[in-house]
């Protein structure tokens, strides 16, 4: 007998476990349904080596919006997020370390330049400043650009007023921050080469662009709102690995009687008459649903699983021009022991942070330049960090794992070159080249490696083109016009089917406001008798 079911989720990321969670607790009979053994998405924990526990892919926690751990009560559900201390950028014969403690990141900065120590008190007061005027945009629908609605315009219009009633100074920065790249951006406030090229590394996370693309000081600023117990720009790793968000995200959802189901990919999204109707898995089994609500990647939503022939061709000309271009591996490594760093050797609470390859802006522009040619970088800008020294739990005793977020490694590369086997394993080797660099006895330590390239991403988690942020995070790809223009209110131009993911607005990362804005949406729609498209 084909079951039923108020809403069926195609995902079981955060997002769409996160908008299950809402449903089920306003009474819905939700089904969420995951292609894989594990809930998660891209933020899952996995035992990759034995004994050996890795955040697979996403590592880190700062955007998880402090309204969702409260309204699901996560810690309730096992959440516990632990705090990194800083950040260490290691150099030849030096080092650059920032920490919490900002006394004593401002001591470390004036052993490099009074001047810079004093510009980064003013540089991060102004940037809290922006990140609280930005960060109700976070939680706003954006509106349709095509018709004046004053309901769905009024938030922007709070905005507008918003920024109107800034002073100029912040009026201008905000301008520079929509227009200019992150080092550029930078280099109004500070010197410090190093510091410049670690500060704007947060810029071309998610996106295939350079510290010096024109854009890119607004992935700096996306990233700057992020916050652990009020602290702005704080980050942390979730107990457990980012696995820990997602299985307390499942955990909240059944509490509130949403069923949950793993190894249960969906084959295609039924349509009859316009109208989503409900799925059909792999198996062959059908699920009816009043409404289909999709947390997976435009491209896996419309062009795979709806069959062709449903969708407008202008509708599908504008999927297809939306920008992926996957930039970023991971190299997660079963450690031995405690690696030491050839500039600050010993086993200190340096280690206790992040630690970034980003010795300078010319550094971290040759990453890029291999880049733009179809190769991974041969000297990639490489973000680690060591979570068994916050969390020891994901290794044995007296044992570590270290997390590589590389860039740049191109889904697609030159010359008609593919990601095999021996393009994969010359990417690990190339990184852990890197990491010797800095870690003069890292090989020595490594028992177990897991090299994971844009298409092995794709492979496992389903994100097209190994995107981490279902979609660049690009200016022209942000708001109103996520995934789609006309169609960024979480509705779809077919009825009854609703995204809810990374693809549209307010974009990636360990955020959940995309599952939780879809499901208040689509709550506040049938509250007013209708259902599917407003």
């Amino acid at each position: 007998m084909t079951q039923r079911y108020d809403v069926v989720v195609i995902g079981g990321g955060h997002n769409g476990l996160i908008a299950a969670a809402y449903l089920a607790r306003a009474g819905r009979r939700v089904l969420v349904l995951e292609r894989r053994h594990v809930l998660g998405g891209a933020a899952v924990t996995e035992e990759v080596v034995p004994g050996f526990r890795f955040s697979v892919f996403s590592y880190v926690v700062s955007l998880l919006r402090p309204e969702i751990i409260r309204e699901l009560e996560l810690p309730k559900h096992g959440l516990e997020i632990l705090p990194l201390d800083g950040t260490i950028t290691p150099l030849d014969d030096d080092y650059l370390w920032r920490v919490n403690d900002h006394g004593r990141t401002i001591r470390e900065l004036r052993r490099w330049s009074k001047a810079d120590a004093e510009a980064y008190e003013e540089y991060g007061k102004l940037m809290a400043e922006m990140a609280r005027f930005v960060k109700p945009i976070l939680s706003m629908v954006p509106p349709d650009p095509g018709r004046v609605r004053p309901r769905e315009w009024k938030p922007v219009v709070d905005l507008l007023r918003s920024f109107r009633d800034l002073p100029q100074r912040l009026q201008h920065t905000f301008v520079q921050l929509m227009t200019m790249s992150a080092t550029d951006f930078l280099r109004q406030w500070f010197t410090v080469d190093p510091l410049i090229a670690t500060m704007s590394a947060s810029g071309i996370i998610g996106t295939y662009q350079g510290i010096q693309s024109p854009g890119t000081a607004y992935v700096l600023l996306h990233h700057y709102m992020g916050e652990i117990d009020g602290a702005f720009r704080a980050w942390g790793v979730p107990r457990g690995g980012t696995g820990g968000i997602s299985e307390a995200c499942g955990r909240a959802a059944r509490s509130f009687g949403a069923e949950i189901r793993t190894e249960a990919p969906v084959a295609r999204i039924d349509v009859r008459d316009g109208r989503a109707i409900g799925v059909t898995l792999e198996s062959g089994e059908e699920i009816r649903a009043d409404v289909v609500m999709s947390s997976v990647d435009a491209n896996q939503t419309f062009l795979r699983l709806i069959e062709p022939g449903h969708l407008d061709g202008s509708f599908v000309r504008e999927l297809k021009r939306y920008k992926y271009r996957g930039s970023s591996g991971k190299v997660n490594l079963a450690l031995d022991g405690l690696p030491e760093l050839a500039c600050k050797p010993g086993k200190g609470e340096w280690l206790r942070g992040a630690i970034s390859f980003s010795p300078s802006v010319d550094y971290m522009e040759r990453a890029y330049d291999d880049a733009k040619y179809g190769r991974f970088s041969r000297r990639p800008y490489i973000d680690c960090i060591i979570p068994t020294l916050v969390d020891p739990t994901m290794a044995p005793p007296g044992k570590h794992v270290m997390s590589c977020f590389v860039q740049y490694a191109p889904y697609h590369l030159a010359d008609g070159k593919e990601w095999d086997d021996e393009m994969r394993e010359a990417f690990g080797e190339t990184v852990i080249d890197t990491l010797e660099e800095r870690f003069p006895k890292i090989r020595d330590l490594i028992v177990g490696k897991q090299v994971l390239s844009p298409l092995d991403i794709e492979r496992i988690t389903g994100l097209t083109e190994g995107n981490i942020f279902q979609g660049e995070l690009s200016l022209e790809q942000l708001f109103f016009n996520r995934p789609v223009p006309g169609w960024a209110r979480y509705r779809t131009p077919i009825h009854g089917l609703w995204m809810c993911g990374s693809a549209v607005h307010p974009g990636g990362g360990i955020m959940g406001a995309n599952g939780r804005i879809a499901a208040l949406e689509l709550l506040k729609e049938q509250r007013r008798g209708r259902k599917g498209v407003a």
